[in-house]
């Protein structure tokens, strides 16, 4: 079972690791320690075999003339832990020469090298480790002497056993401080987190506007920080603008439907001839259609404005589009006396239908604010970035301090002539979340009694842009 603390976990992970490298490290000791005492009792041998060497060329060895042998003897008695025997080259080999108590077994020829030094690691019948070093050596008269000299490596095998225990008492300890020291490292390091708990406690939908402090902070965490303080802001200005939103929807609402219940109200006061009641009737079908036309607009922006709303695109020759529309607004063009002219063609990708309600928006306004005899012009151009389509017509025109605000929700220049023509105040916003569905942007400009121009910017059409291929906010 996991522990539940990060900071138990961290601390395990980090014991555990130290174990293995605790093991292999034991390990690679032993096996570096084991070698360099097989080097040194190899070293040693070979030394003692070049001192055996020298005093055999001094003395003649024969089975009866042992008393001549006293050198060699004297070179391995006071060595308990060395054995010499000697033989001579005859078939079988016939020992000629035996001092110590551990007498190594005679090894085939083809063991013991011509040139050079033979090892031969072995144990006894009591299970004692042992190390033999054979040689040949040639002596002037022709004959041969094969010498086996046996090292006892009791010392070497008890250095090792004693390397193997204290390593096995000092683990235990060596563990328990790694433990300890990555428990304090990792409890350390995420004292920071802390931070991150006392925020997330703090913020709720009355009170988004607490941070996470960034300094100090490791770079993971700081990252995260960031990550966590941008959700915040766009939190914290999507919840302003529902909030905004929903205040002037509410105020949006409320006229309509004050005035439909005042006249209700009047109305009912007394009694009152039919053709009163028909006018009042009218009226408030009117203001019923006003509150229609609000919800249905906001449906629909809230339907284009939602990241979710992936629509499919099909290229669209924007002249036809333009043309449609046009043509559905030339009888309230004529009621204005306003004539109406399309130039140019372009083609870009987008939802039709979306398209088309963009740009009905923007001529509906120009019409409404133009002057009678007047002309509204719509462009189409393309350009080496975007596609544009401008609608543009003489009037008013808007001041400066209004045309960043244009594109909000339920905002007007004129809340009077708003008022007289129905509007809703949701068209521009409308246009502008067609425009980002499309992945472009709408813009305006103005000069007060000139020329007010509304553009549409569309990015130009892939190549492979087909019919259902690109969608809205991938």
């Amino acid at each position: 079972m996991k522990p539940d603390r990060l900071s138990s976990r961290l601390s395990l992970s980090v014991a555990v690791l130290g174990l293995l490298l605790v093991a292999l490290l034991s390990a690679l000791a032993y096996f570096s320690l084991s070698r360099q005492l097989d080097g040194i009792a190899e070293q040693s041998l070979k030394d003692k075999l070049q001192q055996v060497r020298h005093s055999l060329r001094e003395v003649a060895i024969r089975p009866e003339v042992g008393s001549q042998t006293h050198n060699i003897r004297d070179l391995i008695q006071g060595h308990d832990s060395l054995s010499l025997t000697l033989y001579d080259d005859s078939s079988p080999p016939k020992e000629l020469m035996s001092v110590g108590l551990m007498q190594a077994p005679l090894q085939p020829d083809a063991a013991i090298p011509a040139e050079g030094i033979a090892f031969h690691y072995w144990q006894d019948e009591q299970g004692k480790a042992l190390l033999t070093a054979s040689q040949l050596f040639q002596r002037k008269d022709g004959s041969r002497i094969r010498a086996l000299l046996t090292l006892d490596r009791a010392s070497d095998q008890a250095l090792l056993r004693a390397y193997i225990e204290s390593t096995l008492i000092a683990l235990p300890f060596v563990l328990a401080l790694i433990a300890a020291g990555a428990w304090w490292i990792a409890h350390r390091g995420l004292i920071s987190l802390n931070q991150f708990r006392t925020i997330a406690e703090r913020v709720s939908t009355d009170d988004l506007s607490h941070r996470l402090p960034v300094e100090n902070l490791p770079q993971e965490l700081r990252e995260l920080a960031n990550g966590i303080n941008f959700m915040f802001h766009r939190l914290d200005g999507g919840v302003q603008q529902l909030s905004q939103f929903s205040d002037d929807l509410a105020h949006e609402l409320r006229s309509p439907i004050s005035n439909l219940i005042g006249k209700a109200q009047v109305t009912l006061s007394r009694e009152r001839p039919p053709e009163e009641y028909k006018r009042v009737l009218e009226n408030c079908t009117e203001e019923l259609g006003r509150v229609t036309r609000i919800i249905s607009d906001m449906l629909f922006l809230a339907h284009v404005s939602h990241p979710a709303a992936l629509v499919p695109f099909e290229r669209l020759r924007l002249h036809e589009e333009a043309e449609k529309v046009a043509e559905l607004f030339s009888l309230m063009a004529e009621d204005k006396q306003v004539t109406l002219k399309l130039s140019g063609q372009a083609t870009i990708s987008g939802d039709r239908l979306m398209v088309q309600r963009a740009i009905s928006n923007l001529l509906s306004n120009a019409i409404t604010h133009s002057p009678a005899g007047s002309n509204i012009d719509i462009t189409l151009s393309t350009r080496a970035a975007n596609v544009t389509l401008a609608v543009s017509n003489q009037g008013a025109g808007i001041a400066a301090e209004h045309l960043p605000k244009l594109f909000e929700r339920f905002y007007r220049v004129d809340n009077g002539r708003s008022r007289a023509d129905s509007g809703t105040g949701l068209g521009l916003a409308i246009v502008r979340s067609i425009m980002s569905l499309h992945r472009g942007q709408v813009s305006v400009s103005s000069n007060l009694d000139a020329t007010t121009v509304f553009t549409l910017h569309f990015p130009l059409p892939q190549p492979d842009a087909e019919h259902g291929k690109n969608r809205g906010h991938e």
